[in-house]
């Protein structure tokens, strides 16, 4: 008999247990036995080391289909040296949760990059010289920027006597970042982590496997057999062929989202929402205070589009956010740079800068490639078309976070228009968005994961 005690005892005489100690195909397998046996947890813990788990979740989760089972045990991906196209494609799912390496934190210049062109196997020598030449240009012009901006930032705000000299160094490296990220090759690669139940990484590597670009297809079929070595048991499902000829005749059409029309018309909102609706809950909107969430059963009164041109840099942070539907766009030369990342330069650097997006637009457009392949050789400054669709409870808690003073400049803006959308739509509505102009702030600085120092 498991001699298991609970973690904690309510005043009711409920039990709790914390039990995180299980191969996750167990923790799975405990919480499946609660649907067909009344029994406590500690019951079937004994089960499972008398029988063990692989059978059942071979049998059930697999065999019977029985997908939430799939759902109760999780495991964590910690996938390196991707580009950065291929770690959108593993956020590119409602149920995403992870990390990514920051570019806005990080010195990139060491990091390997990607042209697939090299891949082309007619490709001539010179083609393929030319490709590598866009991107060692990219990389090159980073790295001068880094340089620049650092010295112009450090002159430009001199430190204080009463800010720490490290947490100084890091906020004025971190300005700089901002601005020279935009010159980075989406072909960069980069690092992301992926926590997630053992039902959608099956679910979501399907889609990868189906992908239009071959690294992602390559990245599924690699972190399938990861998992298949790792979990056997919850990894062995059978392929049919009708069905993956569906996967191939999805994967035909156009993976990336092209909204053109966001580009002409600049940041634009279509609101669906019942208002009578939400008026029934006026107190609730009205007074929501700060940095709390408006309750998410509100959701079912409708939602907002949302079009607007964004340099891909910054939607990848508005991306995080999936509980709605963001497209991803194509990352093409066609729209341009935004303007921004220009304005920040000093005038002898931003000389530089626009004759080097010329001259890197030309050899770009020249690539013997499809659009899709020359996402890795754009860079991450040019401007996408973006389309997203959030409740209200969801657009509230967007526009109020990315709002924020250490949120990237050209992603605030954004942010706030959709507070002011809000504004629009639902009069009296509480909203804590921050709409005060940019600024020097040394906070940025202080935003990293260090050792805490001994008292």
């Amino acid at each position: 008999m498991n001699t298991t005690k609970p973690d904690a005892t309510t005043q009711d005489g409920s039990e709790i247990y914390i039990v995180d100690n299980l191969h996750p195909e167990a923790t799975a397998m405990a919480q499946a036995l609660y649907s067909r046996s009344p029994q406590s947890v500690t019951n079937h813990l004994d089960k499972i080391g008398e029988v063990g788990w692989q059978k059942f979740m071979d049998t059930f989760y697999v065999g019977y289909g029985h997908k939430s089972i799939g759902d109760c045990g999780s495991t964590t991906l910690f996938i390196e040296n991707i580009s950065i196209l291929a770690a959108k494609a593993i956020q590119d799912w409602p149920l995403y949760r992870g990390q990514e390496a920051s570019t806005r934190y990080l010195d990139m210049s060491k990091q390997k990059i990607l042209s697939p062109v090299s891949e082309i196997e007619d490709a001539s020598p010179e083609t393929k010289a030319a490709a590598q030449k866009i991107q060692d240009d990219w990389m090159a012009f980073y790295n001068h920027t880094l340089e620049v901006l650092i010295a112009h930032f450090k002159e430009k705000y001199p430190r204080l006597a009463e800010e720490k000299e490290s947490v100084y160094e890091k906020a004025i490296k971190a300005k700089a970042f901002d601005i020279a990220r935009g010159f980075l090759p989406a072909g960069a690669t980069t690092y992301a982590s992926w926590h997630t139940d053992l039902r959608q990484a099956h679910d979501h590597i399907k889609h990868l496997e189906h992908h239009a670009l071959p690294e992602m297809k390559r990245l599924g079929s690699s972190l399938r057999d990861a998992l298949k070595a790792k979990y056997p048991s919850s990894f062995s499902h059978k392929t049919y062929e009708e069905q993956e000829a569906y996967y191939d005749l999805a994967s035909s059409l156009d993976y990336y989202d092209r909204k053109e029309n966001a580009l002409k018309a600049g940041f634009s909102a279509k609101p669906q929402v019942d208002l009578a609706g939400l008026t029934k809950h006026k107190e609730l909107l009205e007074k929501r205070p700060q940095k709390t969430e408006l309750p998410g059963k509100l959701a079912k009164y409708g939602i907002i589009i949302f079009d607007f041109p964004l340099d891909y840099g910054s939607f990848r942070d508005l991306q995080r956010h999936r509980n709605g539907v963001c497209e991803m766009p194509l990352l093409t030369t066609r729209h341009g740079f935004f303007p921004w990342y220009l304005e920040q330069l000093p005038s002898g650097l931003r000389k530089e800068a626009e004759e080097l997006i010329a001259r890197q637009t030309r050899a770009m457009d020249a690539l013997p490639c499809d659009d899709s392949t020359k996402q890795y050789y754009v860079a991450l400054g040019f401007t996408v078309a973006c389309q997203m669709a959030y409740s209200v409870p969801q657009t509230i808690y967007v526009a109020e976070l990315r709002s924020g003073q250490t949120v990237h400049p050209t992603c605030r803006v954004v942010a706030q228009q959709m507070g002011d959308t809000l504004k629009s739509i639902i009069p009296g509505i509480a909203l804590h968005v921050d709409t005060n102009e940019d600024e020097w702030n040394i906070k940025r600085g202080t935003q990293d994961i260090v050792k805490k120092e001994q008292a």
